[in-house]
């Protein structure tokens, strides 16, 4: 059975790439500080496979450590998003790129390793956007990104997914993603204000995210040292269009343009995920798919203090 050791795996993505590993069969420990008191691994307690190991990954005597343990390392601990790491510039760079360079110093040739990256690199361009367009980090979380996937590309060994903005309901809710957010929105306050509504971005379901790195574990082998972005070919859209998708769920919903304040996030791009999709992937949920199933996710969690579905 092989090992699988993801850190930051009660995270958004980390809590739903568990379930589905061990699902497949995988052994799955996880490395998690648990630092938002999240408990978003009660549902996988009871599987003999998985095991907590409750540590700070930037213990990196540790984690070097554990490291000769597992046949497949997946690093999603980090600190996300731009205003989060600009409150603290100095874990995330520890988080973001320190602890994937110790992974890599002490990875083997046998070993599998699969990092999560970020459209953000990407900035804003006015061409479609491919693997072979060039980094323009906007922020520091952005760079620190950039800085793990070239230091695990210039290693030979590692597989590393671009991702586009991710969405869906997960059992660690995050409400502070732009779909799930424009959702929260719509509900709790009735209507969105749009700065710079022109503005396009790609998406992806978070169930979709953990279908991708089963995938790249399945095809280890012929997407080894290489890129991809991850997203829905169909979702190339501007913050009008996804306010647009969402009033059709929400019909009440007021969509307000403001022209003269600009947005924190300045990334405007169109991604081509053609790469990707020529080794067979193929995403399962749509932003439609995501939009209703937020609606009802939300009726859940409405009531409690949003504090606790952000990493804001």
């Amino acid at each position: 059975m092989k090992k699988v050791l993801i850190t930051g795996g009660a995270g958004y993505i980390g809590s739903t790439l568990t379930q589905l590993l061990l699902e497949k069969g995988y052994n799955v420990d996880v490395l998690d500080d648990l630092s938002l008191r999240q408990v978003s691994l009660l549902h996988v307690s009871h599987n003999k496979n998985f095991d907590l190991i409750q540590k700070d990954v930037t213990d990196f005597e540790f984690l070097a450590s554990i490291i000769p343990n597992y046949d497949i390392i997946i690093p999603l601990a980090a600190i996300v998003g731009a205003p989060a790491c600009d409150a603290n510039k100095e874990l995330a760079t520890k988080l973001n790129f320190e602890h994937v360079k110790i992974i890599v110093d002490n990875l083997n040739d046998n070993q599998k390793l699969l990092m999560p990256n970020t459209n953000s690199q990407y900035g804003s361009s006015p061409d479609i956007i491919t693997e072979e367009s060039p980094f323009n980090p906007l922020s520091h979380y952005a760079k620190t990104k950039c800085d793990a996937e070239n230091y695990i590309m210039a290693n030979g060994n590692g597989i590393c997914f671009r991702l586009a903005t991710v969405f869906g309901a997960s059992p660690r809710m995050r409400t502070d993603l732009l779909v799930n957010d424009f959702v929260h929105k719509a509900i709790v306050d009735g209507y969105l204000v749009l700065f710079q509504s022109h503005f396009k971005r790609n998406y992806i379901h978070v169930k979709d995210i953990a279908n991708t790195f089963l995938f790249g574990i399945e095809n280890y082998e012929k997407m080894n040292n290489d890129v991809f972005n991850v997203g829905l070919s169909t979702a190339n859209l501007s913050k009008m269009e996804l306010a647009e998708k969402i009033k059709e769920y929400i019909p009440s919903l007021v969509i307000v343009e403001n022209n003269f304040t600009s947005d924190f996030d300045n990334r405007n791009y169109i991604v081509s995920n053609d790469k990707l999709e020529r080794f067979g992937w193929k995403p399962q949920h749509s932003i439609d798919d995501g939009v209703v199933e937020l609606i009802k996710a939300y009726k859940m969690i409405i009531k409690h203090n949003n504090r606790n579905f952000t990493n804001l």
